[in-house]
């Protein structure tokens, strides 16, 4: 046993004691088989939760019977209640995965969300950084104390290899190979994934280490790459503002982020020609749909230069 606290024990649970069984069951399994977060489980588990109660108001007694007019009039009062649609959205992923596990348990033999309409998504686009932009960023940490050998390495790295701020902040020495140039990191659900890391980045990892980490180690000291005044690990909010701090010192007005880094990252390398799947796997994105965000970015960039520079939109 891992010990860990499921998500049905996180939260009170409010559901009917015909549902809960069986939601239960469902929260076990993708912990177990599909290695969701912890977050994404408590989010499921209170949504399918708020969707028992409705259910078991309307007299409806457990998943095995529940009907699917039952089921559309809970999205209909989702609608009413004015959630967001990403909400919605994933209130209804979770439903919906519900219903594949009831049939696989063979608890009911049709996927009763079938019919269900999921709510139109509209994503905003990505910002990112220019190529111009990053670089200036890249050469703000100019000095060679200590600090700015950190900055420059952890900036270096960041826009090198396309990491979440979580996956950067919690790098060991021992998941950087610098000899082949590539590091493993565990991303959501578990997930290992190697990613390259490149000369520039490799080379100010190297000097960090030499001649900057030395100076952070204190007693309890343990084997993060990044090591903060107290010789701990990097918090996100302190990754934050060492990147706000260097935006500004390279005089970018854009609101920068950590985030717009990797954006950055996955932008620039489908601007140069990289194979879409490729820079997926490097994200980590368990789906390519997910990636594909950065396609509409490039189009975006090429109607804007069309109708700035083509003649015939000149007149």
């Amino acid at each position: 046993m891992s010990g860990r606290v499921s998500p049905r024990q996180s939260i009170r649970s409010r559901a009917a004691d015909g549902f809960a069984d069986d939601i239960d069951g469902f929260l076990s399994f993708i912990d177990l088989e599909r290695g969701l977060s912890p977050r994404t489980q408590e989010s499921y588990a209170s949504d399918l939760d708020q969707c028992a109660v409705f259910l078991a108001k309307k007299g409806e007694k457990n998943w095995a019977t529940v009907s699917g007019d039952a089921v559309a009039k809970w999205v209909h009062s989702l609608s009413s209640a004015d959630y967001n649609v990403s909400s919605m959205a994933r209130k209804l992923t979770a439903l919906r995965g519900l219903a594949r596990y009831l049939v696989r348990e063979k608890v009911r033999d049709d996927e009763f969300t079938a019919l269900l309409a999921s709510p139109k998504q509209t994503r905003a686009l990505p910002n990112t950084l220019t190529a111009e932009e990053v670089d200036r960023l890249l050469a703000a940490p100019a000095g060679g104390d200590p600090y700015s050998l950190r900055d420059k390495a952890l900036l270096e790295l960041f826009y090198a290899s396309g990491l979440r701020v979580s996956e950067l902040g919690g790098l060991t020495i021992q998941q950087i190979d610098l000899e082949q140039g590539f590091l493993r990191v565990f991303g959501k659900g578990s997930k290992e994934r190697v990613v390259p890391i490149g000369q520039k980045a490799g080379d100010a990892i190297t000097v960090w280490l030499e001649s900057g980490r030395p100076h952070f180690v204190k007693a309890r000291t343990r084997s993060h790459l990044f090591l903060s005044a107290r010789g701990g690990g990097l918090s996100r909010v302190t990754l934050w503002l060492i990147v706000k701090k260097y935006a500004k010192l390279a005089g970018i007005s854009k609101t920068v982020k950590p985030h717009l880094l990797r954006h950055s990252f996955a932008t620039h390398l489908l601007n140069g020609g990289a194979d879409l799947r490729a820079i997926q796997e490097m994200l980590g994105h368990a789906n390519i749909s997910t990636t594909q965000i950065y396609t509409a970015v490039e189009s975006k960039r090429l109607i804007d230069q069309h109708g700035k520079f083509h003649p015939r939109n000149q007149e």
